[in-house]
């Protein structure tokens, strides 16, 4: 367990805290944390992560962006919902990326549980987007990479971060509960999805 992994359980921790409240401040705390887990992540070989984490970088900056300017009149943005026919291209997408990115690590590199690895790369990167655009489903899919995750951090001896990604766990559980309320409250007009509307 290093200081650099220290630092970014803390600021993962609080970064998901101020997600499940909506504010603002997850986005510069966020941006602590995929920084610092880049560094970690290529120490312990998981290289899909790594990629992952330089990912998220720009993801961030333009999630932090979003939630402030992407609303009705460039206002804050509010929470919205996908239509079925995106929710299921955004499941169908992640299962076939991680197939074939799992196939390239273990052809490829010495990655350690490619295929585990390129699951949760590929789920967080469709989760981190869907949260970048404030939508409901984000938590679903962090679900999924949670649980995923937390196997593969004890695995590979990351044990504070995989006690973290418990903590993630039931914190995605409750974030979904607590955005569903917030949804759910809002007028007819702001919680609409237009059914073509694109998702990247």
């Amino acid at each position: 367990m290093s200081p650099i992994e220290v630092v970014a359980v803390i600021a993962g921790f609080l970064c998901v805290y101020f997600t499940i409240k909506e504010n603002i401040w997850c986005w510069p705390t966020g941006l602590l944390q995929v920084t610092l887990y880049i560094f970690v992540f290529y120490q312990a070989k998981l290289y899909s992560d790594v990629i992952l984490h330089v990912i998220y970088v720009g993801m961030n900056i333009y999630g932090w962006h979003f939630w402030l300017h992407g609303g009705l009149k460039r206002k804050e943005a509010r929470i919205t919902q996908l239509s079925r026919s995106w929710l299921s291209a955004c499941f169908a997408g992640s299962v076939a990326g991680t197939l074939l990115l799992g196939w390239f690590m273990s052809t490829r590199t010495d990655a350690a549980l490619p295929y585990a690895d390129a699951f949760t790369t590929v789920f967080s990167l469709t989760a981190q987007w869907l949260l970048s655009r404030k939508k409901l489903e984000n938590w679903h899919f962090w679900i999924a990479v949670d649980v995923v995750a937390i196997g593969v951090y004890f695995a590979k001896d990351l044990y504070l971060t995989g006690v973290l990604y418990i903590a993630f766990l039931i914190m995605a559980t409750t974030g979904l509960w607590r955005w569903r309320r917030s949804f759910l409250a809002l007028p007819a007009e702001e919680s609409v999805t237009p059914v073509l509307e694109p998702v990247i």
